[in-house]
């Protein structure tokens, strides 16, 4: 098949593309390399691609509505990835939220419309569920209570796709993602930051007093879960599906892991939580777990120690802002 995936030098997205072509399919990635984080990391993923058959790697951005167009033509399916990250960075910077996550999803919508693409998959997000207090998440719960900017662009993305699907008759297939980790990940996600923190020997700042669950979901996981939105067959017009891993940890156990990987003992920094962040997500997979053949099979006491074999292996080349 001919897949178009945004966001390509992204985390999940450069993981997915490397899967996709390895079981033979075409990509066509696309990139803004934003620097909202370490703009030479996103290269370094996006270089494990370039050597490999069926790849072409195109540096561009969704607001330009021209280029989308011409590119989503032609394609058996889109995979939009792309998007403006982050909770806590849309309280200080919410246009970027509006330009990428509103303005470049709907340039995606009206090019899978015009260029007659038969499916669209893509990334909302855990943070749709907002101060729901009923666990695990479920997608039949009600989510129109957002308690930040990022989370309201995913929920207005699920209803735009929902629209798009209504009128134009194309399949539109949202993945909410729950707290995404491993090889390659995200510099501003907890995870890397108690890293980089602990390998300092400086201390780590803990949210919350350090009283906080999260649904931590290894890549490997995700991209299976991907994979199955994009090739299962007889799926509706309009759905959505959590992805994660159907099993919160908390907070503390996941430094513990980390510092029994590191070998580290950690010095905690507590602190109250954050405006716009949650202090518990759990996702109920059952629905994809039917539809989609999802079963997250990676503990964090498995998947925190192959980040930490990556981490160590990518830093001694001493990256500028990595």
């Amino acid at each position: 098949m001919k897949i178009f995936v945004t966001g390509s030098a992204g985390f999940i997205g450069s993981h997915l593309s490397r899967s996709l072509l390895a079981d033979g399919h075409e990509v066509t990635g696309f990139d803004n390399f934003n620097d909202y984080y370490s703009v030479q990391l996103k290269r370094d993923r996006h270089a494990t691609l370039e050597p490999l058959a069926g790849y072409t790697g195109i540096e561009g951005d969704l607001t330009d509505r021209d280029t989308v167009m011409d590119l989503v033509a032609g394609q058996d399916v889109v995979v939009n990835l792309a998007a403006q990250a982050g909770v806590r960075y849309s309280l200080e910077h919410p246009h970027a939220y509006e330009q990428a996550n509103l303005l470049g999803f709907l340039n995606i919508l009206e090019a899978c419309r015009h260029g007659k693409v038969p499916r669209l998959v893509y990334a909302s997000s855990s943070s749709v569920y907002g101060g729901n207090e009923k666990q695990p998440f479920s997608e039949e719960d009600r989510v129109d209570t957002p308690v930040s900017l990022y989370a309201a662009t995913k929920k207005a993305n699920e209803l735009m796709a929902h629209t798009y699907s209504h009128l134009y008759k194309f399949q539109t297939i949202g993945l909410r993602f729950f707290t995404v980790y491993g090889p390659w990940g995200r510099p501003d996600m907890a995870l890397w930051l108690f890293t980089k923190a602990m390998l300092a020997g400086e201390a780590i700042p803990v949210f919350n007093q350090g009283d906080m669950q999260r649904d931590f979901t290894y890549i490997d996981d995700i991209v299976e879960g991907t994979k199955g939105a994009i090739f299962t067959e007889d799926l509706p017009p309009y759905d959505i599906f959590n992805l994660g891993n159907n099993d919160p940890e908390k907070l503390m156990d996941m430094i513990r892991t980390l510092s029994e990987a590191l070998g580290i003992e950690p010095q905690l920094n507590l602190l109250p939580m954050q405006p716009g962040d949650v202090p518990s997500t759990y996702a109920n997979v059952d629905k994809a777990r039917a539809k989609l053949g999802y079963e997250p099979s990676t503990p964090i006491s498995i998947g925190i120690p192959a980040f930490v074999k990556w981490y160590k292996s990518y830093h001694p080349i001493d990256r500028e802002s990595a």
